[in-house]
Parts: C-alpha cells; sequence; structure tokens
C-alpha cells in the first residue's frame, strides 16, 4: 500500500439508492520532522515522497542556502513507532562547512499543518526573508495563449491527484518553450511548492530565471516569497491571490497571475512580462 495514497474502506450513500462499500484511496498525510546537524527545526505535515525535495526547498524559501553544494548530505534516522517500523519521517540535513546554521527565528516553535507554512514563525517580520536573487530584470515574456494552455497540462500530470482528489500541485515551466520541468503533489500547498524549490537547487538550477512557477490552489503570501526566493519571475495560481501576496509579488518584482483557468486569466502585478494581448 502506498502511504502517498493509502487505502481505506468506505461506505457511498446516495438517496434513493443502496449504499456501496468499497475500498478508497486517500491522500496520504504524516509528520516529517527535519532537523540541521541533529538539531530539531521544523515538523511539517505533507504527504510521504520527494522528501529530500522537501528538506531542501524549505532551507531554500527559509534563506539557509542557495546552491547545492551548501548542502553535503541528507539521511533519514530511526524513528520507529510503537509498531517498531521505521516510518521514514525524520530527516537529519548537514549543511557544508562555513554556511551558517539557521536562524532560531526559522524555528517552528510548534507542529505547521498541512495548510500552514507559516504558522509557528517567531515574528511575522521573520516571513520578509531577504531573497539573494533579484527577480526584477528577468526579461521573460509569456503570451496568453502559452499561459492559459498550463493548468490543463498541470491537472493531466497529477498522477497521485487522479487516484485520490485530495492532492495540492506545482510546476515549474520553462517560460520560453513551455516545457514541464518538474512537478510535485502534497497535501500541503507550501510543501508542494518546497518539494519543487528543493528539486531545482539539487539539480543545480537556482536562480529559476525564465521560468513560471503554476499552483494548483490559491496564492498566498508564503507562496510569493519561496517564488522570490529561488529567483522565480512569474507565480501564477487557479485560484486567488491574497491582499498580502499582492503586494510583496508587486514590491519584489515579480509578476502575480491569479484565476487562470482557459481562456482566461487576471494579472496583478508587473503585467510587463505578458504580451499585449493579455493587457490591451
Amino acid at each position: 500500500m502506498s502511504r502517498s495514497s493509502p487505502e481505506r474502506r468506505v461506505r457511498k450513500v446516495t438517496i434513493g439508492e443502496a449504499p456501496v462499500s468499497y475500498r478508497d484511496s486517500l491522500a496520504g498525510e504524516e509528520p516529517l520532522e527535519i532537523r540541521v546537524a541533529g538539531t530539531s527545526l521544523a515538523v511539517t505535515m505533507r504527504t510521504p515522497g520527494d522528501d529530500f525535495d522537501l528538506a531542501a526547498g524549505f532551507l531554500v524559501s527559509e534563506g539557509v542556502i542557495t546552491r547545492t553544494e551548501e548542502l553535503t548530505t541528507m539521511r533519514y534516522c530511526a524513528g520507529a513507532g510503537d509498531d517498531g517500523i521505521n516510518r521514514y519521517n525524520v530527516l537529519d540535513l548537514t549543511l557544508a562547512p562555513g554556511v551558517a546554521a539557521p536562524d532560531e527565528s526559522v524555528a517552528r516553535a510548534f507542529f505547521t499543518t498541512s495548510s500552514c507554512g507559516l504558522c509557528g514563525k517567531a515574528s511575522i517580520d521573520a516571513v520578509r526573508t531577504r531573497s539573494t536573487f533579484d527577480v526584477r530584470d528577468d526579461p521573460m515574456r509569456v503570451s496568453p495563449e502559452t499561459l492559459v494552455s498550463l493548468p490543463a497540462r498541470l491537472r493531466d500530470a497529477q498522477a497521485i491527484f487522479e487516484r485520490t482528489g485530495g492532492l495540492h500541485a506545482a510546476a515549474l515551466f520553462d517560460a520560453q518553450s513551455a516545457e514541464l520541468m518538474v512537478l510535485r503533489e502534497d497535501v500541503g500547498r507550501h510543501n508542494a511548492v518546497d518539494k519543487v524549490m528543493g528539486w531545482a537547487l539539487r539539480e543545480g538550477r537556482l536562480p529559476l530565471r525564465g521560468t513560471i512557477l503554476l499552483v494548483s490552489g490559491r496564492a498566498s503570501f508564503e507562496l510569493v516569497q519561496k517564488a522570490v526566493m529561488a529567483g522565480v519571475a512569474m507565480l501564477c495560481a487557479v485560484s486567488a491571490p491574497s491582499s498580502l501576496a499582492t503586494d510583496l509579488a508587486h514590491d519584489s518584482g515579480l509578476t502575480l497571475v491569479g484565476f487562470l483557468r482557459d481562456p482566461s486569466f487576471v494579472v496583478y502585478t508587473h503585467d510587463e512580462r505578458i504580451t499585449s494581448s493579455a493587457t490591451s
């Protein structure tokens, strides 16, 4: 049984019909503790799978690392439960010599939930992490036709969502070729994005100039921050952005697109990266 989509017996009730029992696939959700040099940094609820990407992306999002060589090793720790089974829910990361350990403000004061990547922040000031990368000068240009084609491609690539109907997705597209570079799924929006950023770090692709980050839900402040921290100049969401997300995108030079659903979308900030037919 897959931990990313475990099965449970359920009973479907429909008015006017006999109840039907069957085994249904659910979106997996388990805690993952992230440690750095043996010190606990955060515990987040996530869908098991691509855990190394998730942990690496978390450090990118928090401004701890920006280059592949700054993260030397990642390993699962012993973490057997009462049943004696190690579910691989504890990861210990080792930073390269000379890389500063995470600041105390990065540490979560308590468990983060799958819906909130900021819960437990020591202070709201710590949220506005300064990025090593500046996206203002990214010259990328994208046509409206390219943008409206992306949500369907994201949906078609969501293998676990197809089985469970209960996961968020984040995908990275090349702005010039519209090639799907990577897609990650998770029960948490911020986790899905961290998994994408972790993949990019481990592949040596940061900063992610000339790319489009597409998320399956709404665009929150933290998702804009994660995009900027990785050098992404365009964030698109199939739902609405928040006011704080829009403010941060404007200040950071990021193009923020919401309600991206063929055949239309709304550009909230820096529409100069969308070709003229989208804004005329």
